[in-house]
């Protein structure tokens, strides 16, 4: 593109020149003009009416111009022609009726008159051709045709063998790739192998893997688009696409249409985002589109519709009727064994040093999904690298674990003052999380900067669990007081080093009052709206404003609270939280048997919280 148009302001260059007539010097007619005659210097000239034109045998340079030998005169209307003429004559100079500048031939006008434009219409030529290969044909018409990245068998490595700890959706999608192999088997016995398999879970579980698996497993050619990629602003463009995407995937047939991110497209046209215009938006044309495609679907044709989202909750109801995507598969993040699997999976190709348990790793790791502890893998071989080791150890895990969960380490000078206070802040966490039942244990506690934050408390379960109880949350707001309570105790005054835990405890009381039925006043009622829903607008209030007064009452009084016990606490505790400090001033970090020793405390053995918490001060 920049060579064009490049070239295009060359040849706009080279026309101006070969069409711009040659400069010529102006001089008076006397003395200069008679004077060059004079003196032999003249050679030839033109006339037309009383202009001459003509050409120097030497340069000529006159007043400021350049030397040159090309000039021009005006024959005053009293000056005598006859004796010029005789001394023209007497002098030999050439005297010729056609005027030098008469322009340049039919040709050259042509080319150099039209070359701009011939260029620009190569130009427009070229963005089209572009055009239709990046959408597949069809120039500047081919927006409604499919972009979706056609993979075929051959290309398709992925396989059920690069998936681990989600066995229970694996075990799902076996049926279907067992269909599209043997399609026949289910045919004569009467069955209808599903038009569509909708794929939901966090993000990172590993959904668009699986679906890649599907496709390896079965050996048929994979159509992967983001829902997002079928709407434009043009009206009606979406639908377009949608239509040319199944013809492409029934002509390949068997084949997997894969769209990533349905919610794009498949939020629920009942919920908030409802068009007030009458409902003909582009996004909703896309939606219909998509439902009558997989309605006019031939059970035999061999034609599997996979689809993800994170938010199969706000998805239209029309697209989770039987007929459509009529089969759910919830991909939920893995175990400790799942996690473990995974990375076996992902260190395959990593060189790892004899004494890495990964089997200890992965109890390290609680909440991390597939995506979490790829990013894990390959941040420690990077680290590895840094360091010129040959192998990935145990320490390069540990520190890339760190630094994934906690943050990269700052370069920050801090004054005494700052340390001795975020070192207050950090262990008032670290024994609110020693004492208080239900707590996570304390990982590691560190005055070190990293991320945003001037310190952090990593506390991590010692088991997977999957139901949160009321004194689990209780603890966790508790926790994340501790650091606040400790300066308000210590120093008299508090600092902005509390905002992210303020923000944290605040949206686990708000969700056990208004959502988990924790709270006596409101009892086991919902009334915060689910993510996506409302009369209007997504996450609209559809509660009173009294019970939304008396949500906001129960939510200060937990928080309250949990404040009070927290500094009594450390109150009692002052001893404990005095010589952590005097520990951490010294080490700076402390891992979790240093932290408890320097705080004089038991680990709790029977503290099994649900989930890997940091808390930063």
């Amino acid at each position: 593109m920049v060579l064009i148009i490049g070239l295009l302001a060359l040849n706009l260059w080279i026309s101006s020149k070969a069409l711009s007539p040659n400069p010529r010097v102006r001089i008076p007619y006397s003395p200069t003009f008679l004077t060059q005659i004079k003196g032999q210097n003249v050679s030839e000239i033109s006339s037309t009416g009383d202009a001459i034109q003509g050409m120097f045998k030497n340069p000529v340079k006159y007043g400021g111009s350049e030397p040159t030998t090309l000039f021009s005169t005006q024959v005053p209307s009293f000056a005598d022609g006859a004796q010029l003429s005789n001394l023209l004559q007497s002098e030999g100079v050439t005297i010729d009726a056609n005027s030098p500048d008469s322009g340049p031939s039919f040709l050259e006008s042509l080319i150099f008159g039209f070359g701009p434009t011939l260029l620009l219409i190569a130009l427009f030529v070229l963005i089209m051709r572009r055009a239709a290969a990046a959408g597949g044909g069809g120039g500047l018409m081919s927006f409604g045709r499919s972009r979706a990245r056609r993979v075929e068998a051959a290309e398709q490595p992925v396989t059920f063998a690069d998936v681990a700890g989600i066995d229970e959706a694996k075990e799902e999608l076996t049926e279907i790739v067992d269909f599209l192999k043997n399609p026949d088997k289910y045919v004569a016995l009467g069955g209808r192998i599903p038009r569509g398999v909708l794929l939901s879970g966090a993000p990172g579980t590993g959904k668009t893997l699986l679906a890649r698996a599907v496709a390896g497993e079965a050996g048929v050619p994979f159509f992967l688009m983001s829902a997002s990629e079928f709407v434009e602003m043009i009206v009606g463009v979406g639908a377009s696409r949608v239509r040319d995407l199944f013809q492409q995937a029934k002509a390949a047939a068997p084949a997997i249409i894969f769209i990533d991110e349905l919610d794009a497209v498949g939020r629920s046209r009942a919920a908030g985002g409802a068009n007030i215009t009458g409902g003909h938006d582009e996004r909703e044309q896309t939606l219909n589109q998509i439902l009558t495609e997989m309605d006019g679907f031939d059970p035999r044709s061999g034609v599997i519709v996979l689809a993800a989202t994170n938010r199969a909750e706000i998805l239209d109801p029309a697209l989770l009727r039987p007929g459509r995507f009529d089969r759910r598969v919830s991909v939920q993040p893995p175990d400790r064994g799942g996690r473990e699997a995974i990375l076996r999976v992902h260190t395959r190709s990593v060189p790892l040093d004899p004494q890495v348990d990964l089997g200890a790793l992965a109890a390290s790791t609680p909440g991390m999904v597939g995506a979490d502890l790829a990013n894990l893998v390959n941040e420690a071989a990077l680290l590895a690298a840094r360091r010129n080791h040959t192998m990935v150890t145990r320490e390069d895990l540990s520190d890339s674990l760190e630094r994934i969960v906690l943050g990269a380490e700052r370069k920050v000078m801090l004054t005494e003052e700052d340390r001795r206070r975020t070192a207050y802040h950090e262990a008032g966490h670290a024994i609110v999380g020693m004492l208080t039942p239900g707590a996570d244990p304390v990982r590691k506690v560190s005055i070190i900067p990293r991320g945003q934050a001037l310190g952090v408390t990593f506390s991590a379960p010692d088991a997977d669990r999957f139901n949160l109880d009321q004194q689990h949350l209780l603890a966790q707001i508790k926790v994340a007081l501790g650091g606040r309570a400790a300066e308000e105790i210590v120093f008299g005054d508090l600092t902005t080093g509390a905002e992210s835990d303020i923000q944290h405890l605040t949206q686990i009381a708000r969700h056990m009052v208004g959502r988990w039925g924790m709270s006596r006043a409101i009892g086991p009622v919902a009334v915060i709206p689910r993510d996506g829903y409302g009369p209007l607008l997504p996450g609209a209030a559809e509660t009173s404003e009294a019970t939304q007064r008396l949500v906001d009452e129960e939510v200060r009084r937990i928080v309250e609270s949990a404040h009070a016990e927290v500094s009594a606490l450390l109150r009692e505790h002052r001893a404990n939280l005095d010589a952590l400090v005097a520990r951490l001033l010294d080490r700076e970090t402390l891992d979790e048997a240093d932290a408890y020793a320097a705080a004089a405390l038991p680990r709790n053995p029977e503290a099994q919280p649900e989930e890997l918490t940091s808390t930063v001060g």
